[in-house]
């Protein structure tokens, strides 16, 4: 009986620690989705929240780089300073 105990949480333990990479992908195409269909607040929203989470996940440097060009896309334009 211990034994299939044993096993029943070694199962259990390797099952959720699998689902943590999952996780960090699903929230990296919900927020791509979000991004394309520009709801820009959520997807950067559901970045952040990659970074967060799952900070070792490839998803959250890929999350990192989606939040820069997000960031840049939204800056105005550099003025004209006159100096030719």
């Amino acid at each position: 009986m211990k034994h299939l105990l044993v096993v029943a949480l070694l199962i259990s333990a390797a099952t959720f620690m699998g689902c943590s990479g999952n996780k960090a992908a699903e929230l990296y195409d919900t927020a791509r989705f979000e991004e394309k269909q520009n709801n820009k607040e959520h997807a950067a929203q559901l970045y952040r929240e990659i970074m967060d989470k799952y900070p070792d996940s490839p998803y959250a440097g890929n999350a990192a780089e989606r939040l820069a060009d997000m960031d840049d896309s939204n800056s105005p334009p550099a003025q004209d300073s006159g100096n030719k």
